[in-house]
């Protein structure tokens, strides 16, 4: 049974419907990850409201564009609590969005699902409100460091976007290249809507790093790869944070990405090899069915499972009201594209966020192809 059917209503006589925020860049910058997020949430939904819906209602989404900003994203998030009422929400992509919103939940106390955002900053800040089902950088280091080895690698170069999100991954993965006998050689950042990155990657070739690693989102990233291709830079490549899409690299940056290594959290290329295979075929199969670009299924399957675990919470609480969808998070049990979801706390005694915690997985761009290294 897959993870929507098993979300099978309850025999009730709700009236209208259940409202579900989702807060996510639709325009700006990062969109098309937002797109691709979004897309997900709502193949979540049409096969929960297939399936009877939950506690006798359909489930409807009420999407708002935080336009890649974080002062977008704290006024998305008011608008669908006070305007909208909606007792749960989605969101917000960004380390940087979701740490802007993250107020707003404390304030009207409402329940958040973190579907993206990688900041240990947001799972340790004491917000009892936020329920993340993406790793943490630090999970992710934690999971690369039983493969850091294969690589051998001797010193790194890192370039990552100049918010929390590349900031908190140039200093965990540095931390873990420094604890595997490697050395640190040049740290440069980028604004996330830098489109010429030539500069910094002059100072990088110049270091004598065997590998760079990159973190930032899909747009800017196949910048990056073009950009040094023409600058003949010879280093190792290797991405974090989940939110490569490489098929859009193979795509747009072509023969630039070949050899590249991408950390990723869901692998739609192979979904028979995922811990819930018939989730993930299932949800493989219905956004090729609906037309969606096959790229953004690395990104989708977040909203995807974003879903699935805000209607388990809706269904476990009975109602659907803030406070009891809040306490029916830490007792939900979820099939999930990327594997089983259920959270264990994390952050201060007595104000603990949610955390789950996920696969992370490794794949090279090669031939033109996506691959599994033969670790």
């Amino acid at each position: 049974m897959s993870g929507a059917a098993s979300l099978l209503a309850l025999p009730a006589l709700a009236q209208g419907t259940i409202k579900i925020g989702v807060n996510q860049p639709l325009t700006g910058p990062v969109a098309a990850s937002g797109q691709y997020v979004t897309n997900g949430a709502r193949i979540a939904a049409d096969q929960i409201n297939a399936a009877g819906g939950i506690l006798g209602s359909k489930i409807e989404l009420v999407i708002e564009d935080n336009k890649s900003n974080p002062t977008e994203a704290a006024a998305a998030a008011e608008k669908l609590i006070v305007r909208d009422k909606v007792p749960v929400m989605l969101g917000a992509w960004s380390s940087t969005f979701t740490l802007a919103v993250m107020p707003k939940l404390m304030e009207y106390e409402v329940p958040m699902v973190v579907e993206t955002s990688s900041s240990g900053k947001i799972t340790e800040s004491g917000n009892p409100w936020i329920f993340r089902i993406a790793p943490t950088t630090s999970m992710e280091t934690k999971d690369f460091a039983k493969k850091i080895d294969k690589f051998a690698i001797k010193r790194a170069n890192f370039l990552v976007v100049n918010n929390d999100f590349g900031i908190d991954a140039a200093t965990k993965f540095s931390e873990l290249v420094k604890s595997h006998g490697g050395t640190v050689g040049v740290v440069e950042r980028m604004d996330p809507t830098a489109q010429d990155v030539s500069a910094q990657l002059a100072k990088i070739k110049a270091s004598d790093a065997d590998t760079l690693f990159i973190t930032t989102s899909v747009e800017q990233l196949t910048l990056v790869l073009r950009q040094a291709q023409a600058l003949r830079l010879t280093q190792r490549i290797i991405t974090t944070g989940g939110s490569q899409a490489p098929d859009q690299l193979i795509e747009h940056a072509g023969p630039a990405a070949e050899g590249s290594y991408h950390l990723v959290f869901f692998t739609p290329w192979f979904p028979e090899n995922a811990p819930n295979a018939d989730v993930a075929v299932g949800l493989v199969n219905e956004w090729k069915k609906r037309g969606y670009q096959f790229a953004g299924l690395t990104e989708g399957f977040r909203g995807y499972d974003g879903i699935l675990t805000i209607a388990a919470a809706i269904k476990e609480a009975g109602k659907a009201e803030p406070k009891a969808i809040q306490q029916a998070f830490w007792k939900v049990k979820v099939k999930g594209a990327n594997g089983d979801i259920a959270f264990e706390k994390s952050g201060p005694a007595g104000k603990e966020s949610g955390q789950n915690v996920p696969n992370v997985y490794v794949i090279q761009i090669k031939d033109g192809k996506v691959t599994l290294p033969a670790f």
